[in-house]
């Protein structure tokens, strides 16, 4: 309900918009609305009623658009479906008498009478007689046309109702009434508006006259003026566009008249039939589509209605001659026919006389036409047994006619001249193919007149048809036969028809048969009416027949069948026929039907090679000797008559031999001698070879020797065969009885191919006794003619059939040597494989079909090439000797010119077939690594032969592949895209590679690593891919020939190393062994001569890049490494280790596991290796060109080691198992140099990360050792790396530290220095290490430290003693150290003037320590130590080390408590200033403050700085002068006086001459004061 007043809501919408005065909205609306009105069942009265009203408003409105004045009225017409009575008023209301209508209101009540007929009679007659009130009133042509309209449909609607008013729902009118009125209205138009109107209102009227005078036609009153007007309805035939509705009135009134059986005037009729007949045959403008159907309907209405009288009227105009009238007619028969009229059947014979009438005519659309109603007449069963002959033949000779027209085209004839023969052709085919012989008739005009046509030439082209046409009616005679004990339907006369005899029908259908194994149906169908038709060929036929025929047919089943097999079977069946008849006279008449149809086909025809062949056998099947003799004679002496006359006698005298061989050899001797060959050989060349020569002779013998029964041929082939042959050879290279080279081609052809049929004769008598004595000869003849062949072009098949003739020879005995083998194939090769690419040869040719030749000579030549090959090198069953013939294809294989390869792959895949068996000992190895690489080459075809090749090499050897999902990778190698062709290579590697014998492995190895070398890129990859999958295969197996794989592998190297992509698959390989064999290759390696090379370098990077053998690699240098230190002795050996070692670790493998082994390992070997020098026998012998000024470089064996141990910490940092060193990278000089060694050991210690405990316990549990080592180097190694770990806590927690402080101690004592020094930093570390320790074991580590305090050779000793002691002291207390307190102080004190910076610093800053641990019993003893120290604080405040100045700023704070000058302090403060006071104000100040204090400290400090003025420091001797100065300005005059005044003034006096400025002018300026202060306590100087 609610979609309902939706629906009604949206139209009252629409509805309302009507009312505005929008016309281009209501065009739209209106366009809506008759959509709406008409998918609408259900309409609302009150909707009805508004669209009534405005639709008849605007229909009605002259001031709207008509456009929409029609959409309105159609809305209009179309409301009635829903209201017609409220409608028919609206309409009716606006239509009124003596008032000239609206033109719209007429049109909608027009249509209302088309539309609603029932509804509108009623109202018809109201309708009317208003309408006759108004024509009066008309002058509009307009409003005429509108009128005729209506009349037109006022006419139809009460025409179907006088019809049929039996289906109308409301009683009976009176029609007469209705038709009165109309009858009124069109007789006024035609009298008052015929004469005078437009075209169009003329044309409106020509449209009324068909339902009008069809309405009129049923009132016998009113026929006669309805008929009297036809003839000016034919007088209107004037314009095309309105000739179709002048025809559809016509077929309106001529159907009228069959339904109101009303038989037309003969001149009336006439007239009809010819105007019809001229819109249906107009040439000059064609009659449109429409107009020309409504014609044809026209004749079938008046061929119902008098089919007579239209024959006869046809019959009189296809006499005219006229094309369009006689196509037009025969076109008109055939519709009438197709029609199916049953009256018209009656008319047979008039049709076929009609049809007679037109048969001479050449016209090409009469011939089509008169086919076309042939054909429907042969359908539709209208061809009479007596006249029905002619017309089949016609069918027929049509055909030859179009034939002969093609074949020998007139000049002046046109392309559409042919095109339009061409159609008659396909007409008639099209004729014969749709004849049924069955229909009603057919089989009596048929049979057996048929068979006619199957001999003849000129009919070949309808065998197809004409074959089924017989199967079909003798297999119904044969049926009727069966059903009924006799049958009289094929029983008839043949009148003059000459029928073909058997011997006629059985060469014709024989030699049709052949071409059944070309796929032509009409050899299939000749096959299977030869099965039907025994009887007609021969009686005793049948029962062979019967049963060889099904056996015939059976290869054709497939689609696989042979051209030579199908000509045999077809041969032998015709040998067993003859044999079967058994009659002479039969068998010679056959061999003439045969001879005779020789003109029939062309000379390259299928049909008439077999046709000679079959003559031949014929021949051979007839016993009477003197008929085949005569007939051979014949074709010898005159061979024209068999057409080719050289293929015709070759075929016919060597098929006869097989029964015949003396009376042929005999004829050809008796001829031969009787023919003066020199004057027939130029009769041929210049007469157009009207008789046999030499060639053609030397041809004849080898057909005959390959057809002659074997055993006779061996008796007489040399004497009467081969002698004769290279007689007639030998005569025709002879000039002037001269020999020389014969460059006649078809006398080489006919030579070589005489030879190979002798080759294959003798091969197939199977006579292994046989010595064939010519052998050698013609191998030479054969190997001289292909040597005369051009290397730039191919035009010539010579090469082809010497590679033939050499194969069948080659297996002939006497068998050749090897060598003789070798030539032969070597010859053969080099004349084939260096030709020019295809496509350049075939450029050559300068037609088209000259390109194909070329292209045939190639493919043939490529392919005896190939069999050739193949025979030789398998029929030898040395398997050395065949590989010496495979290898005259390698470098044919390799080649860098693709059509070369192409070639050469294309014969190997004829070569490796897996129907070979190779022989015993056959290797594939290297074959394998040769072919196999090309399955990734340029050329598809390539690919495919090289998969086919590989496959085929393992079948030879007899090993089974998966050869079905090989051969589905094979297609997918068609593919050109790179990736899928590597992708599939891939897979293919995988499966094959796992067949490869293990001892070829190497061979196959070795093939690859050269394609490597030399292959274009794909193949480069393919050959890696194949090499890395063997090796993945058979990688465990290869220990035996591991040695030799890898020296064949390095001697790539170098040329490898120039093609990436070859490098990288070549390490890959390397790598691949190493996985399998990780010992051999490392052990290999190493022993490579130091330096490394580059390539060597290059190996062990890819080793270690390998994810599958990097770890097995570390390993394994590791136990090498290992196993060469063991005496702590480091070698070359040892050395080369490492440097593998260091290529491994620089690509980034992980270490992590092997970190602690190597590290130590790695240390242990640079300590042993210090000081070496590399022997010269080691070092590599390559020959390097020097840069100009370069020095060569001597490896240093240390260096190289500790280069290893420097990449190794590199990775360990990277890894988080090691940090920076302190050092940076001086730490590897250090390392690396024997006097700093210990320095770098100690540095490199320091750089352990301590954090990682498992690392760095088990590099002390490897380095535990080296603390007893034989070598000393190797002990201060582990010393001084122990000696930095002392210092972590951490380990002495989880370590040993504890024996290694027991190790320590002893070698504290060691005569060696460092070792004694690294031993005191070891026990001095433990203070930070473990406290407690020290505590513990203080006496020992005091007296081994203290001792080293006395070392005064070596400053390092002393100064890690004190350091040491500074450590240890730093944890012990007073009482701890009070025994050694003394000789600590008494020895530190000696170092304050040491030389280096580090003992100087330590010792101030020990005699600091000391200072804080002086207790009460050592004050006095430590104070006086102090008044003699104290000069060395002083002045080494300005040391040149900044560190020692702060140092003693430090110490004289802490130590001037001792001596009671707390009043210093100030004084001192002044150093902690940010800019230091100038000295001698210090000194100045200090003094100042000594002098009021303590005078005696001032002198003691005058005494001990007479020492430092011969320091080795400036800034010493500068000091000590302006103290000496400030000393002397603040001493009393008591000690003044006590001054030894000379040996100052005279060391003041030299210092003057310092060569330092500072130390000059203090002296000077101390001079001064010295002279002052004499001056001042009266003193002389």
């Amino acid at each position: 309900m609610e979609e309902y007043t939706e629906m009604f809501g949206d139209i009252n919408l629409t509805i309302g918009m009507l009312s505005k005065e929008d016309n281009i909205s209501k065009e739209d609306i209106y366009s809506h609305l008759a959509s709406f009105i008409q998918n609408t069942d259900i309409l609302d009265d009150a909707i009805v009623q508004k669209l009534i009203y405005y639709t008849s408003k605007d229909m009605r409105d002259e001031d709207i658009p008509r456009e929409i004045r029609m959409l309105a009225g159609e809305v209009l017409v179309s409301l009635a479906a829903h209201d017609f009575n409220s409608v028919m008023y609206e309409v009716q209301s606006n239509f009124r008498i003596l008032e000239l209508p609206n033109e719209f209101v007429v049109l909608a009540l027009a249509e209302l009478a088309n539309s609603y007929v029932s509804q509108s009679i009623p109202f018809m007659m109201m309708t009317l007689l208003t309408m006759q009130t108004m024509l009066r009133l008309v002058e509009d042509e307009s409003m005429r046309q509108t009128f005729c309209i209506a009349l037109e449909k006022f006419s139809k609607a009460i025409y179907k109702y006088v019809n049929h008013w039996k289906d109308f729902p409301y009683p009976k009118l009176d029609a007469n009434r209705l038709s009165d009125k109309i009858f009124m209205l069109f007789r006024y138009i035609m009298e008052k508006w015929t004469s005078q109107v437009s075209p169009m209102t003329t044309f409106a009227i020509v449209k009324i006259h068909g339902p009008t005078i069809s309405l009129l036609l049923h009132r016998e009153d009113f026929r006669e003026y309805a008929l009297s007007q036809i003839p000016w309805l034919l007088t209107q035939y004037k314009d095309k566009e309105s000739d179709f509705y002048i025809t559809q009135s016509l077929k309106q009134i001529l159907t009228a008249t069959v339904l109101y059986d009303i038989a037309l005037p003969m001149n009336l009729r006439r007239s009809i039939l010819s105007s019809l007949l001229h819109q249906f045959c107009r040439v000059p403008e064609p009659p449109i589509k429409e107009n020309k159907i409504e014609a044809s309907s026209c004749f079938l209405v008046l061929a119902h209605a008098n089919p007579a009288d239209l024959l006869e009227f046809f019959d009189e105009q296809i006499r005219s001659a006229n094309e369009a009238v006689r196509t037009g007619i025969l076109t008109l028969l055939r519709s009438t026919i197709n029609a199916e009229e049953p009256r018209f059947r009656n008319h047979t014979t008039s049709i076929e006389k009609s049809v007679k009438v037109v048969m001479s005519d050449l016209n090409v659309k009469v011939r089509k036409s008169t086919l076309l109603l042939i054909q429907t007449m042969c359908e539709k069963g209208y061809i009479e047994a007596r006249e029905g002959w002619p017309l089949i033949n016609y069918i027929f000779s049509q055909f030859a006619m179009s034939n002969r027209n093609l074949e020998k085209p007139v000049k002046s004839n046109s392309q559409d001249d042919e095109e339009e023969e061409r159609s008659i052709q396909e007409t008639s085919l099209e004729v014969l193919k749709s004849l049924d012989p069955l229909v009603i008739g057919m089989p009596q005009v048929l049979w057996p007149r048929i068979l006619t046509f199957v001999v003849p030439e000129e009919y070949t082209g309808t065998l197809d048809y004409l074959f089924n046409i017989i199967r079909i009616l003798v297999m119904a005679e044969e049926k009727k036969k069966r059903d009924i004990q006799e049958s009289t339907a094929l029983v008839i006369s043949t009148g003059a028809v000459k029928l073909p005899s058997p011997q006629q029908l059985l060469a014709r259908l024989l030699v049709i048969a052949m071409l059944a194994s070309i796929g032509k149906l009409c050899g299939v169908s000749a096959i299977g009416l030869l099965k039907i038709v025994p009887e007609i060929i021969h009686p005793k036929l049948v029962d062979l027949w019967k049963t060889r025929l099904p056996e015939l047919l059976r290869p054709l089943e497939g689609n696989n069948s042979s051209i030579v097999l199908w000509e045999t079977m077809l041969l032998q069946l015709l040998k067993e026929s003859l044999w079967k008849i058994s009659d002479v006279a039969w068998t010679s008449q056959l061999s003439r039907d045969f001879s005779q149809q020789m003109g029939s086909y062309s000379n390259s025809s299928i049909e008439k090679k077999f046709l000679w062949k079959a003559l031949g056998t014929t021949l051979a099947s007839c016993p009477d000797t003197e008929f085949v003799s005569s007939q051979i004679k014949e074709f010898l002496v005159t061979p024209s008559q068999l057409g080719d006359q050289r293929q015709g006698t070759t075929s016919i005298l060597g098929y006869c031999s097989e029964n015949h061989l003396d009376i042929v050899l005999k004829v050809l001797k008796t001829f031969q001698d009787k023919e003066k060959f020199f004057i027939n050989r130029c009769k041929g060349i210049f007469s157009g070879k009207k008789s046999l020569t030499k060639t053609d002779l030397i041809l004849i013998y080898g057909s005959v020797a390959l057809h002659a029964p074997k055993q006779q041929l061996l008796v007489r082939l040399d004497q009467d065969i081969m002698a004769q042959i290279l007689l007639l050879y030998n005569q025709c290279s002879q000039v002037l009885g001269m020999s020389v080279i014969n460059k006649d081609m078809d006398l080489q052809m006919s030579f070589t191919r005489s030879i190979t049929e002798i080759g294959i004769a003798i091969q197939d008598a199977e006579d292994h006794k046989f010595q064939f004595t010519y052998k050698e000869v013609l191998v030479g003849f054969m190997l001289d003619l292909i040597k005369d062949e051009p290397l730039n072009s191919l035009a010539s098949p010579v090469r082809w059939k010497v590679l033939i003739a050499l194969r069948y020879l080659s297996k002939l005995k006497p068998l050749l040597s090897l060598n003789d083998h070798l030539n032969i194939l070597e010859e053969n090769i080099r004349r084939l494989m260096p030709l020019p690419p295809l496509e350049k040869l075939k450029s050559a040719g300068e037609t088209d079909k000259d390109k194909e030749r070329i292209n045939f000579l190639y493919e043939r030549s490529m392919d005896a090439l190939g069999k050739l090959l193949r025979s030789m090198i398998w029929d030898d069953t040395d398997a050395q000797n065949c590989e010496e013939m495979f290898n005259l294809l390698r470098m044919w294989l390799v080649s860098q010119k693709e059509w070369e390869r192409e070639r050469a792959f294309e014969i190997i895949s004829k070569i490796l077939t897996n129907d070979i068996e190779a022989p015993q000992n056959f290797r594939i190895g290297s074959l394998l690594g040769l072919l196999a690489p090309h399955l990734c080459d340029t050329l598809p075809s390539i690919r495919q032969a090289a998969t086919s090749s590989t496959i085929g090499l393992f079948c030879v050897k007899g090993i089974c592949l998966e050869v079905d999902r090989l051969q589905d990778l094979q297609e997918g190698l068609k593919s050109n895209d790179e990736q899928v062709q590597i992708k599939i290579a891939s897979k293919i590697a995988k499966i094959i590679c796992k067949f490869i014998p293990n001892e070829e492995i190497q061979a196959f190895l070795e093939e690859t690593l050269d394609g490597l070398e030399t292959l274009n890129p794909m193949c480069t990859k393919a050959c890696g891919i194949w090499m890395i999958a063997a090796l993945k295969e058979h990688g465990a197996v290869l220990e035996d020939q591991l040695l030799e794989i890898l020296s064949t592998t390095y001697h790539h190297m170098p040329v490898l190393r120039q093609k990436e992509e070859s490098f990288q698959f070549m390490l890959e390989a390397i790598s691949q062994i190493a996985s399998f064999h990780m010992d051999a290759v490392v052990v290999n390696l190493l022993q490579k001569p130091l330096p490394f090379d580059r390539d060597t370098k290059t190996l062990w990077k890819a080793l270690a890049e390998n994810p599958a053998s990097s770890g097995k690699l570390l390993k394994a240098l590791i136990r090498k490494l290992e196993a060469r230190l063991e005496d702590d002795i480091a070698g070359v050996d040892a050395i080369s280790v490492a440097c593998a070692m260091y290529e491994v670790i620089l690509t980034g493998t992980h270490i992590t596991h092997l970190y602690p082994e190597m590290f130590t390992l790695l240390l242990k070997l640079v300590s042993c290796s210090l000081g070496l020098k590399m022997p010269t026998s080691t070092l590599s012998q390559r020959r390097r060109v020097m840069q100009l000024g370069e020095r060569q470089q001597i490896p240093d064996p240390c260096r190289l080691s500790t280069a290893t141990l420097k990449c190794l910490q590199a990775q360990a940092m990277r890894e988080g198992l090691a940090k920076e060193s302190d050092e940076g990278d001086n730490l590897w000089n250090l390392l690396s140099n024997p006097d700093t060694h210990h320095l770098g050991v100690c540095a490199l210690a320091r750089s352990m990360a301590v954090w990682q405990q498992g690392v760095i316990l088990d590099i002390m549990e490897y380095l535990l050792s080296s603390l007893t080592s034989s070598t000393e180097n190797y002990r201060i190694t582990g010393t001084a790396f122990f000696s930095e770990l002392m210092r972590e806590p951490i380990l002495w927690k989880h370590g040993n530290l504890r024996d290694v402080l027991i190790f320590m101690d002893q070698s504290a004592w060691d005569s060696n220095a460092i070792l004694r020094q690294m031993a005191i930093r070891g026990l001095g570390n433990t203070a930070c290490g473990a406290p407690h320790k020290v505590k513990k074991h203080k006496q020992i580590m005091l007296e081994s430290i203290i001792r080293g305090l006395y070392h005064l050779a070596r400053t390092e000793v002393v100064c890690e003693s004190l350091k040491a002691l500074k450590k240890i002291m730093e944890l012990l207390t007073e009482r701890d150290i009070s025994f050694y307190f003394k000789e600590i102080v008494l020895q530190t004190r000696t170092f304050f003037e040491d030389e280096q910076d580090d003992v100087r610093l330590t010792a101030i800053l020990l005699f600091e320590d000391l200072a804080s641990l002086t207790g009460r019993r050592w004050k006095i003893f430590f104070a006086e130590e102090v008044k003699k120290s104290m000069i060395s604080f002083l002045l080494h405040l300005w040391d040149p080390n900044p560190k020692i100045g702060a140092a003693c700023r430090d110490v004289l704070v802490i130590c001037i408590p001792f001596l009671g000058l707390q009043e210093l302090y100030g004084v001192l403060d002044h150093l902690l200033e940010q800019d230091l006071p100038r000295a001698r104000d210090f000194y100045r100040q200090l003094c100042m403050k000594l002098a009021k204090k303590n005078q005696e400290i001032l002198w003691i400090l005058h005494t001990h700085a007479f020492t430092f003025f011969n320091s080795s420091w400036e800034m010493i001797r500068s000091a000590a002068v302006k103290l000496m100065d400030a000393i002397i300005l603040h001493l009393t005059s008591q000690y003044v006086e006590l001054l030894d005044r000379e040996q100052l003034t005279m060391r003041l006096q030299a210092l003057r001459h310092d060569s330092c400025v500072s130390v000059q002018r203090a002296s000077e300026a101390a001079l001064q004061t010295l002279l002052r202060r004499c001056k001042e306590t009266s003193i002389l100087l």
